[in-house]
């Protein structure tokens, strides 16, 4: 094996150490050379570490500016400087999702148009911001049509959405951010409106129920809230008989779940109907926004996720398709609910969700707490 190829660099000077050379000290015995070369290496990595830890940041406050500085020439210089960074290091850092967000509440729509979206090289090394930006777009409400450069892209499994915005997707919350942080707040309260809360005492009886939910049923109804929040379980109830909207109220406290265990007959239990729009939000929050432990996803990948956990809600595999949920989920009856349970910590941003599916055979819960 060529020496030469085995050297390692250890100073930006031309200062090598052969692992030639060092294996010949090994197989005399010579550890004194051994330690003093390992010390020598320790420092030099340290260096480099704290060095790379600094410019990092300093690059990742420089993305930032460029964002939130409106004009064309802004835009221009950003997408330079991340090219030249994938180029030399990867996309890993450059926090694609993130930027696109930025660029979409920072810069007009018709600036990204003739920029972000203008003369995609071959081979585009920014494919995932490209798309990200489309549907951070989408969701604030940018028609396409009016903007022909504007497109998709191909970033899998992003190209799984829907490349318009539903009618499903009300109202959705973005996190607002500056050149020095971010702010958000998932609005997980329930509405003064369409309130179902049974009176107290409640009846205090065990459903004869049982959670029958597949670990991929699971794990796809908690895919909003899956590393974005606290803690999230799911529940799928199949009963012999339908159940009706008008007895899920009073239904779910008595269910096998542990988002309801210890709650008592008087204790704090709030629910009201929501439509499926408002259910979206919630879940389109959640995950984009993220909570105590995280910053989320942004619009683009959280936009996934709430669709994602919507077609778990109702029943449905990950492999549907975006109109066959929609189809779907607008058929559901959906519930919003709160407790004072143990289950939720109610420190933080902490809900239930209630689907019943239109023959009454199936109701799905989902439970999530920003509290682990």
């Amino acid at each position: 094996m060529n020496d030469e190829a085995n050297d390692l660099t250890i100073n930006s000077k031309p200062e090598y150490i052969s692992r030639n050379e060092a294996l010949q000290h090994a197989m005399a015995g010579d550890t004194t050379h051994l330690r003093g070369l390992g010390s020598h290496l320790t420092a030099r990595y340290a260096a480099a570490a704290r060095a790379a830890r600094i410019h990092g940041t300093d690059l990742a406050y420089l993305r930032r500016l460029l964002t939130t500085t409106p004009g064309r020439d802004s835009v221009e210089l950003l997408l330079q400087l991340l090219g030249e960074q994938e180029a030399a290091t990867g996309s890993v850092g450059l926090e694609l999702p993130l930027m696109a967000t930025m660029l979409a509440q920072h810069q007009p729509a018709a600036v990204l148009a003739r920029t972000v979206f203008a003369d995609i090289p071959e081979g585009d090394r920014l494919r995932e911001l490209r798309t990200c930006l489309f549907h951070e777009l989408l969701l604030r409400g940018v028609d396409p049509d009016e903007f022909p450069a504007l497109r998709p892209g191909w970033q899998p499994p992003l190209d799984w959405l829907p490349d318009r915005r539903r009618a499903l997707e009300t109202e959705p919350d973005f996190t607002r951010h500056s050149v020095n942080g971010s702010a958000s707040g998932v609005k997980s309260g329930l509405p003064g409106h369409d309130r179902l809360d049974p009176p107290t005492p409640r009846p205090s009886g065990t459903s004869p129920l049982r959670n029958s939910v597949t670990v991929d049923e699971h794990d796809l109804i908690v895919t909003a809230a899956e590393d974005n929040w606290g803690h999230a379980e799911a529940w799928v109830f199949r009963p012999d008989q339908p159940i009706t909207p008008a007895q899920v109220p009073a239904l779910l406290p008595t269910l096998p779940m542990e988002c309801v265990t210890g709650l008592g007959p008087a204790g704090r239990y709030e629910i009201a109907a929501r439509p499926v729009g408002d259910i979206w939000s919630l879940l389109f929050a959640t995950a984009s926004m993220g909570g105590f432990y995280n910053s989320g996803r942004y619009g683009a990948w959280g936009r996934l996720q709430a669709w994602r956990s919507l077609a778990g809600l109702c029943g449905l595999p990950l492999h549907a398709s975006a109109e066959e949920v929609e189809r779907l989920a607008e058929q559901y009856t959906w519930f919003h609910f709160q407790t004072d349970s143990e289950f939720f910590h109610n420190d933080g941003d902490d809900y239930g969700i209630a689907a019943l599916s239109p023959d009454g055979l199936r109701l799905d819960v989902l439970a999530a707490t920003d509290t682990d």
